[in-house]
């Protein structure tokens, strides 16, 4: 088997670049950057730019599965301009993904797993999210996710199996929401979001770098939640990564209505609750290595862990 990967350059790319290359799996992968572009024997870059809808199509030669990361960071103020950034780089990415294999010779790629979002939930204390709901959030994160699964399902139109999954709370050390949370708290100045009762559905980067090969090796479909089994709430979250890190947590609450004030929409991102589950994977054979929080916060910010690497960007 060989994967074609866009996104492979990222936090979660390179995570499970690293998974596939472990089980013996070459990885060809798209950028978006010329100087970037590696050729050894199992790792393979082509240039793309979804923007204008270029792609090597030498991307595609013996690839029996696509894997697809590529889009702008939400983590970034919801500017109008961003906001379409955001959601054209979904899918201009898929387009030009689809419209590049269509053009190819290839004949062998039998699914495409693409990153999705639990954003697309609605904000909700009491409610607990199947794959299967029908509630969608009304705000720009429901809309996105939307537009960018309903991009991805066209796959199937040309014969590929089409598994989406929707990616929670990254823990990870080297990028995502982590080490900004993690900074407050290093510095003695940490403390809960908002009411700090928002559902928090976390998992740690290894374990859903195994999920996206899962789902390759075993040619998943539909909607999958790439969430641990066991949700916190930003309360408890904050109190296990300060237990963790071995400082205190002493002030207030961060009012939600100064994080309104600072980030605007963005601050969607930091007080909406979702509880999600993990069930559905479970059920098809996924075996979670983090289950609880305070174990995976342990295995990233564990005894020795003592500064946020430099590679961290904002």
């Amino acid at each position: 088997m060989k994967v074609l990967i866009t996104g492979a350059t990222g936090m979660i790319g390179q995570a499970i670049v690293k998974v596939l290359h472990q089980k013996g799996i070459p990885v060809n992968y798209l950028t978006t950057s010329k100087d970037k572009i590696e050729s050894t024997e199992d790792f393979q870059g082509f240039y793309w730019d979804p923007t204008k809808g270029e792609i090597d199509l030498k991307c595609f030669e013996n690839v029996q599965a696509i894997i697809n990361l590529a889009g702008a960071s939400i983590a970034k103020r919801w500017t109008p301009q961003h906001k379409k950034k955001v959601l054209s780089s979904r899918t201009n990415s898929l387009q030009t993904l689809r419209k590049g294999l269509e053009q190819s010779d290839n004949t062998e790629v039998e699914c495409m797993v693409s990153a999705s979002a639990i954003g697309i939930y609605p904000d909700s204390i009491s409610d607990y999210f199947e794959e299967n709901t029908s509630k969608v959030d009304d705000g720009f994160l429901g809309e996105v996710v939307s537009k960018w699964e309903a991009e991805a399902e066209t796959f199937e139109e040309i014969g590929v199996d089409v598994a989406k999954i929707r990616i929670g709370l990254v823990l990870s050390k080297d990028g995502g929401a982590l080490p900004k949370m993690a900074m407050p708290v290093k510095n003695f100045v940490g403390a809960p979001i908002g009411s700090g009762e928002q559902w928090q559905s976390w998992i740690h980067i290894e374990d859903l770098a195994q999920m996206f090969a899962f789902a390759v090796e075993n040619n998943l479909r539909g909607i999958y939640n790439g969430v641990a089994p066991n949700p916190v709430t930003n309360n408890k979250l904050t109190k296990e990564l300060a237990n963790t890190l071995e400082k205190p947590l002493w002030l207030p609450n961060v009012p939600a209505f100064l994080l309104k004030a600072i980030l605007g929409e963005m601050s969607t991102l930091l007080l909406a609750s979702q509880r999600v589950s993990s069930k559905k994977i479970e059920e098809e054979g996924f075996s979670f290595q983090y289950v609880n929080v305070c174990q995976a916060l342990q295995n990233i910010y564990g005894p020795g862990e003592e500064s946020v690497p430099a590679s961290v960007k904002a």
